[in-house]
């Protein structure tokens, strides 16, 4: 089963740094990263940068499609007024499907905020207590939600080309 992760941190340069962290987690087989994707948010700007940390060549869970309809309903919907709230509703609905609720969403959405940065994390096969013991000393707020393998089947059948 895959865990979609979410770690918050309060200024905008922890999640790039922590990223590597992961990387080199998985280098010792200590985690396995499906796709990554490093959100900042500077504190002048109405909304926050996205970069795709690793390369989904290969990879069908997740991919640009995915990420994207994810994102706009957890950072854009708010800037779009009711018209596209409502579709983008329906579109969140169906992410419900996937394990991601509107708990997940809310909670991404209070705590990624100007100012911050998030390492948004699809992985597995996790050595939890090694993996936290390499993070120990990182500030951050971690949100979770486990995807099932009927969950990334459906996820990459629905944004299969």
């Amino acid at each position: 089963m895959a865990t979609l992760t979410v770690w918050g941190f309060s200024d905008a340069d922890s999640a790039e740094r922590v990223r590597s962290k992961v990387i080199d987690l998985q280098k010792q087989e200590l985690i396995t990263i499906h796709d990554a994707v490093v959100v900042t948010w500077p504190a002048d700007k109405k909304k926050p940068q996205t970069k795709q940390a690793v390369s989904t060549t290969g990879v069908g869970a997740a991919g640009g499609a995915f990420w994207g309809l994810l994102f706009g309903i957890i950072f854009f919907v708010p800037f779009f007024g009711m018209a596209m709230g409502a579709a983008m509703g329906a579109l969140s609905g169906s992410m419900k499907d996937f394990g991601i609720n509107d708990d997940f969403i809310d909670s991404v959405r209070s705590n990624v905020t100007p100012g911050t940065s998030a390492l948004f994390l699809l992985s597995s096969d996790a050595v939890i207590d090694r993996v936290k013991t390499e993070l120990a000393g990182e500030e951050m707020n971690l949100i979770s939600t486990n995807l099932s393998i009927e969950d990334e089947e459906a996820l990459a059948e629905m944004f299969s080309d």
